[in-house]
């Protein structure tokens, strides 16, 4: 992620963060429903444990992920203009885990759900991203 829209980015990030909140990870992903029901599910779940309200895209979508020492923040990505067009979904790291890294090269992925629930997101990074992707991999436990 470039310098201008990362800073586009952040400038929309930090009003919504709760005081002494940090920022850990920046990056641009491909999120991909597992299906289209677990991936309602999962929206209307992050909504209700978040407390807020979410839009959830269908199909492959790029996005710009924001990690924090509390929760996520999903980004619809625009390619040809430096601000994120919208936030798309907030939901908190306390619960949630994720399945193994799928790397298959010029990409890789894991699919992020809450235990009980049938909910999942798969987040896609590109193999420039693999330094983001681990740092991300590392603050959500595997599902055991």
């Amino acid at each position: 992620m470039n310098g201008p829209r990362r800073r586009a980015l952040l400038a929309s990030v930090n009003p919504m963060l709760e005081p002494g909140e940090r920022i850990e990870a920046v990056t641009i992903v491909t999120t991909s429903p597992v299906s289209l029901g677990r991936t309602t599910a999962f929206a209307l779940a992050s909504a209700i444990v978040s407390g807020g309200s979410t839009t959830m895209a269908p199909a492959p979508t790029a996005m710009h992920l924001v990690m924090t020492d509390r929760r996520f923040f999903l980004f619809r990505a625009e390619p040809l203009v430096v601000w994120p067009r919208e936030l798309v979904m907030t939901f908190p790291r306390t619960g949630l885990v994720r399945s193994e890294i799928d790397d298959r090269g010029i990409n890789s992925s894991f699919v992020l759900s809450y235990p009980g629930y049938e909910q999942s997101l798969q987040l896609t990074f590109s193999a420039f991203s693999r330094r983001k992707r681990d740092r991300i991999a590392a603050a959500v436990p595997v599902a055991g």
